[in-house]
């Protein structure tokens, strides 16, 4: 064991890990482009994109240099009553790149907080103006973060059972699978002609921790004609979906309205830096516009509007900005798609989807689907003998790559991933 990994054994807490039964983990030293570089010297592909936050590559110049540029301006300063070229700057930017009016961007640390404060925006925006709307309808499955309001919209579980006592109460459709839509409809409309209803949220098209479960834009759009009918706010928690995940830069892109409230994180800043934008529209803004203090949105954190997030931020809109971002894009969900049509009729498979530069394979197992599985750890393993890391959601492998990815990294994780498939065929728990 290096002296790394004792130390790390003896004072690291690890995220979403028991440690008794865990593995070590792998001592990271470096990386460039989609390889990571672990202390002895082995190189993995980060097939997820470290949590899905990383786009454009490891160490990617253009993004360092602005931090590095920024950092030699302004580190960081208190952002009430305070503000900076490069919040400015990126709230700017946000805003021409999101449809109608999401001109409004408040500044957090990451998405589970860009959540907190889209809740708070929605249920406040009725208090604002006398109107008891308190309910929130959230969906099956859903996941949108581990503080106490982002979990009381999230899917009651194991991720949560000891905290449940303390969330508050939401209300939940079902999942919109392809048969299942007009039921959801119907279910959606009868909660929302209460008139209880402060917002409804959703992950737009696809839910990431409910092992990337896909949905039709064109459901949603329905959806979202019954939350305007009935006046209920619609927040869109764009976290995992921006950036060109689904083959557009936002999920929204393929729908015919957008929401009064987007969270955006994870990609925003190239996945080096934390931060969160809660987006809202115009009008949204406008409720809290007041001579009295307490009609304010009275929420911050510490590090609110950081100097060299933002910069980060700005750099990887540069990024975006330019045309190759949406080849590459376009690239890997070609490769995706190609593999998708090898693979569909595998006999290990359960199901298999896909949309953008996101792949998702539905490992067939006795039991449910679930984070728990036992065949996650024999997934997990398998894929870093062969040097890619890839964790698994349950029996759900996934693969989400960073943009930069090369064609031929793309072939080793496809001849993995049909390797793993293969053997999965005589392991008793898919019997």
């Amino acid at each position: 064991m290096s002296q790394l990994i004792d130390l790390d054994q003896r004072y690291v807490w690890h995220p979403f890990t028991q440690a008794k039964t865990a593995g070590l983990p792998i001592p990271i030293v470096s990386a460039e482009g989609a390889l990571l570089q672990a202390e002895d010297g082995k190189t993995y592909i980060d097939a997820n994109s470290s949590w899905w936050v990383n786009t454009h590559g490891h160490g990617e110049e253009h993004i360092s240099q602005a931090i590095k540029d920024q950092l030699d301006q302004l580190g960081h300063v208190i952002f009430a009553g305070v503000t900076h070229p490069k919040a400015v700057e990126l709230a700017s930017r946000i805003s021409a790149l999101l449809p109608g009016t999401l001109n409004r961007s408040f500044f957090s640390d990451d998405g589970s907080t860009a959540v907190e404060v889209a809740l708070k925006m929605s249920l406040q925006y009725w208090f604002n103006q006398d109107q008891k709307k308190h309910r929130i309808l959230a969906m099956d499955g859903a996941y949108h973060g581990d503080t106490f309001g982002a979990m009381s919209v999230g899917q009651r579980s194991y991720f949560n059972k000891p905290f449940e006592h303390l969330f508050f109460q939401v209300d939940y459709m079902g999942f919109p699978s392809k048969e299942n839509e007009a039921p959801c409809l119907t279910e959606a409309e009868a909660y929302f002609k209460s008139g209880e209803f402060a917002a409804l949220i959703v992950e737009p098209i696809v839910q990431g921790s409910a092992g990337m479960r896909m949905y039709r834009p064109q459901f949603l759009d329905q959806l979202m004609i019954l939350a305007r009918k009935y006046d209920v706010l619609i927040i869109f928690d764009e976290i995992m979906t921006g950036w060109g995940r689904t083959g557009r830069l936002f999920a929204m892109n393929y729908l015919q309205d957008h929401p009064d409230i987007v969270c955006l994180s994870k990609g925003l800043t190239g996945g080096v830096l934390p931060l969160g934008l809660t987006v809202a529209s115009d009008f949204i803004y406008d409720a809290f516009w007041s001579d009295e203090k307490e009609k304010a949105l009275l929420h911050g954190h510490s590090f609110t509007g950081n100097a060299l997030a933002c910069a980060a931020a700005c750099a990887n809109l540069d990024l975006i900005e330019d045309p190759a971002f949406f080849e590459e894009i376009e690239r890997i969900a070609t490769a995706h798609y190609a593999f998708v049509q090898h693979l569909k009729e595998h006999e290990a498979i359960a199901h298999i989807r896909q949309t953008g530069t996101i792949l998702a394979i539905e490992v067939r197992q006795q039991e449910e689907s679930s984070y728990f599985s036992g065949i996650r750890d024999v997934i997990y393993e398998h894929f870093l003998n062969d040097g890619i890391l890839l964790r698994p959601l349950g029996n759900v492998l996934f693969v989400n790559p960073p943009y930069c990815i090369k064609d031929e990294e793309l072939a080793q994780i496809y001849a993995s991933t049909k390797r793993l498939l293969d053997r999965l065929l005589t392991d008793d728990r898919l019997q």
